[in-house]
């Protein structure tokens, strides 16, 4: 190992070597131990460059310590991830059941009865009706009484007719006519006072008098008929 150093100046002594032994040393032990040696040998050549300066340095300076750098702790593993969860089981649906097939039971069809059709209904007797007997024609109605002159009336008894006393007092006069219908009796049946007056009673008067006259039932062809007159009543005071 000597034979490798150059020669240390005078009174130098050369920096002591580990006496270590390097068996039971890590790899990272033994790096560091060839670090150091490389180191020593550098500083010594560095001294030999500088000889005064590397006496005064290596006189006053303290003896070299090499510590042992401690290699890196291992690297920690990093756990691996804890595993997934198994798979959460899907509960099987049940198939459905089979569905039951109820056969029904069809009811054996009766034998067809035969049944004998009605006879044919008898056909109806029509038998004749004779009409009713129409109604005999009403009568023809009688022929409207027809309207006569007064002169071609006769009476059985003449109209006979009478004064008012309160009118003769009061002097009271005046003409009335008195349309009246006569049946073919001769009666009056009918009055109307067709003229008046002015005076009441005259006109009842007037036809008081016709009520009481009888006329000749009126003919035509030989037969009474109905007819109506206009009797002119005339009521003056005498001078």
């Amino acid at each position: 190992m000597s034979a490798g150093f150059p020669p240390m100046p005078n009174g130098v002594a050369p920096p002591p070597l580990p006496t270590a032994s390097s068996e039971g040393l890590t790899p990272g032990a033994r790096r560091g131990l060839v670090l150091g040696v490389l180191a020593a040998h550098v500083a010594g050549g560095w001294g030999l460059l500088q000889i005064d300066s590397v006496r005064e340095a290596v006189q006053a300076a303290a003896p070299i310590m090499v510590d042992l750098i401690a290699p890196p702790a291992p690297p920690v593993p990093i756990p691996p991830p804890p595993p997934p969860p198994p798979p959460r089981p899907i509960p099987k649906t049940p198939p459905p059941p089979a569905p039951i097939i109820v056969s029904e039971r069809v009811p054996t069809p009766e034998p067809p009865v035969f049944v004998a059709p009605p006879p044919p209904p008898e056909p109806p007797v029509i038998v004749a009706v004779e009409p009713p007997p129409a109604p005999p024609a009403p009568p023809a109605p009688p022929p409207q009484p027809r309207t006569v002159a007064i002169t071609q009336v006769e009476y059985l008894t003449p109209p006979n007719l009478v004064y008012p006393t309160a009118s003769k007092r009061l002097n009271e006069s005046g003409r009335v006519h008195v349309r009246v219908l006569v049946d073919d009796q001769g009666l009056p049946r009918q009055m109307i006072l067709q003229r008046a007056s002015g005076f009441s009673r005259l006109d009842d008067a007037a036809i008081a008098t016709v009520k009481a006259t009888r006329f000749k039932p009126y003919t035509e062809n030989g037969v009474a008929q109905p007819f109506w007159v206009v009797m002119p009543l005339v009521f003056e005071m005498e001078r």
